[in-house]
């Protein structure tokens, strides 16, 4: 591709700076998992330098050989103190939190401490396909409350599936993704609180994802969870990982809501040993100096949103898209294209474009791709491209 970027120091987009060469000689599971002749734009990894403020803290922990085990609470501390600026919440008592390996993980535990073996959890599909899978091989049961036609949550839909969640008296749980994976949808305040009311009034424990919450679009407020009346016995997972694109650097925090702390005191000591202290110390360093990083990041993805919607109008007309306001992912019903429930399979098979197939996300997926939208617009241009092209 002769339009990929190149590497340039001085571009203050991050998303412009690599070129596809210098992608391709990553072996992250993103650009390792294809053949090279495939444009992947399906795992949530970003196609971005790491921010300079990271990079240096990593490198500066190395050179002083500060590779061992994780103390203290600047993780914590950091987190806090963005969502004091960033969010006007105030409530996030680095008291009651606890460092855990990664968002999944830690949800399996919060899921340990309000549900027993066998216990329901509530999902709004179509949703983030670990959800599915961790919470089956913990030996829960997933109960689906479909989105409603606008891809937000529909409230008939949950009550249902807490009505039936809460049926034999046990233990049941709502696990929030917010913002919502895939569909981007940023809850509102109102939403939320509808939530916490509802979920008091049958009894059932919400873990909210909240790993999303940095990437909004511009005039966009995400609200926490915990931060809504009704919340308090609410438990949340955060992280700097797809933020700041630290996947590999693994690091969460567990937050307790006021009425959920001597849960939240329950998890046992070991969890807080599988976060990495290098992890530890990039989310801090994200989270404390990587905020214009992230504000660059931001406006790019919001330039891609846009972008986006101008390509498929012209190319694939037929395509539905909504861009959302959460995210750097783009939900697109393809149903009008005549490809199946999978068409994710085509566009790579005829296109050798990768996306994330809609049907591993629960019901409502089938017929759609999640696509990747951190990357170039150069790219994002020649995926739409490839695209068009297996359907031409």
């Amino acid at each position: 591709m002769d339009s990929a970027p190149r590497d340039t120091s001085d571009e203050p987009n991050p998303l412009h700076r690599l070129s596809l060469d210098a992608l391709r000689r990553r072996t992250s599971m993103k650009w390792r998992t294809y053949p090279e002749d495939v444009l992947p734009l399906w795992v949530a990894e970003m196609d971005v330098p790491l921010a300079a403020p990271i990079a240096r803290a990593i490198t500066d922990a190395v050179a002083l050989g500060d590779t061992g085990y994780p103390a203290g609470t600047p993780y914590a501390d950091a987190l806090a103190d963005f969502a004091r600026t960033r969010w006007g919440w105030d409530g996030l008592a680095v008291e009651r939190t606890a460092m855990v390996p990664d968002v999944m993980l830690g949800i399996v535990e919060m899921l340990k401490l309000v549900t027993g073996p066998g216990d329901p959890v509530v999902v709004n599909c179509p949703v983030y396909p670990p959800f599915y899978q961790f919470v089956t091989h913990m030996d829960r049961r997933v109960v689906e409350a479909p989105l409603g036609g606008d891809l937000r949550i529909d409230f008939g839909a949950l009550e249902e599936a807490f009505r039936y969640a809460s049926a034999d008296g046990g233990r049941a749980a709502y696990l929030l993704c917010s913002p919502h994976n895939p569909t981007g949808a940023v809850h509102s305040a109102e939403e939320l609180t509808a939530v916490a009311a509802l979920a008091d009034r049958y009894g059932i424990r919400v873990v909210a994802d909240e790993i999303h919450a940095p990437v909004v679009a511009r005039g966009t407020a995400f609200v926490p969870y915990l931060s809504v009346p009704g919340a308090e016995n609410g438990l949340a997972l955060l992280s700097a990982s797809k933020a700041w694109n630290l996947a590999g650097l693994k690091a969460a925090l567990a937050v307790a809501g006021p009425a959920a702390a001597d849960e939240l005191a329950r998890l046992p000591e070991e969890v807080s040993h599988g976060p990495s202290h290098l992890g530890i110390i990039a989310h801090t360093a994200a989270l404390r100096d990587g905020r214009d990083w992230l504000d660059a990041v931001c406006a790019g993805i919001d330039d891609n949103r846009q972008l986006l919607a101008a390509l498929l109008a012209e190319r694939l007309p037929q395509v539905r898209y909504r861009p959302a306001a959460g995210t750097y992912l783009a939900w697109l019903d393809c149903r009008p294209l005549g490809l199946g429930d999978d068409p994710a399979a085509a566009f790579l098979a005829r296109g050798r474009v990768a996306l994330s197939a809609g049907t591993a996300f629960g019901t409502g997926g089938a017929g759609h791709v999640r696509l990747n939208l951190a990357t170039s617009p150069a790219l994002l241009t020649e995926a739409v491209r490839r695209m068009a092209s297996a359907v031409a």
